[in-house]
């Protein structure tokens, strides 16, 4: 009898322990942004966040360099968000969803002073058929003081409309990958979502 009700002590606990770490985490995140011409292949990566009180002050990108003829371009493979507390030299937090296979890793592009990214947009070659389809080619982050920072990315397809503000800073992202596919084409990094955060 107390082993039961010392279990259902337990469960309780936990209900209401779950429950106010996920009141918590609502009240962090005041939305979510993207934008309208992310690519149509892959599944969306689990959300990586920044630490708690650190916003995005700069970014790095994942590339592929141009692959030639008979290659299989991919360009874009993945975003890493830089976390601080408002000091790019000071308690930097890398943070990165998934990315794909193929590439290397830029050095990162800072807001100036202690200024957070606060939207984005996406450079993203439309399909075609046939060819060597390669989805996003290259990011650009805007901060919050209006200075924009674009990536070392790949110069094919065009930029989209920005994505909304956050009204702080950036606080996390998502990424839509394509998996490899053995010999067929591959496009690796296909769209974003950012979180916005208040604090």
């Amino acid at each position: 009898m107390e082993l039961q009700a010392g279990a259902k002590l337990l469960l309780l606990l936990w209900v209401i322990y779950c429950g106010d770490a996920q009141r918590v985490k609502e009240a962090r995140f005041a939305s979510i942004v993207d934008v309208t011409n992310g690519g149509t292949w892959g599944d969306w990566a689990w959300p990586e966040m920044c630490p708690d009180g650190y916003f995005a002050s700069g970014f790095s990108i994942k590339v592929e360099p141009p692959q030639g003829i008979p290659g299989d371009d991919t360009a874009l493979n993945g975003i890493r968000l830089h976390c601080t507390r408002g000091n790019a030299k000071l308690n930097t937090h890398v943070v990165e969803s998934q990315s794909g296979s193929w590439g290397s890793w830029s050095e990162p592009l800072w807001c100036p002073g202690t200024h957070f990214l606060v939207a984005f947009s996406l450079r993203v070659e439309p399909f075609s058929f046939p060819g060597d389809n390669t989805a996003v080619n290259n990011v650009r982050f805007r901060c919050s003081d209006g200075v924009e920072l674009e990536g070392p990315g790949l110069s094919w397809g065009d930029y989209g409309d920005w994505s909304n503000s956050c009204a702080k800073g950036v606080c996390g992202l998502q990424t839509k990958i394509q998996k490899p596919r053995g010999p067929r084409d591959d496009t690796a990094l296909n769209d974003v979502r950012v979180f916005c955060c208040n604090s």
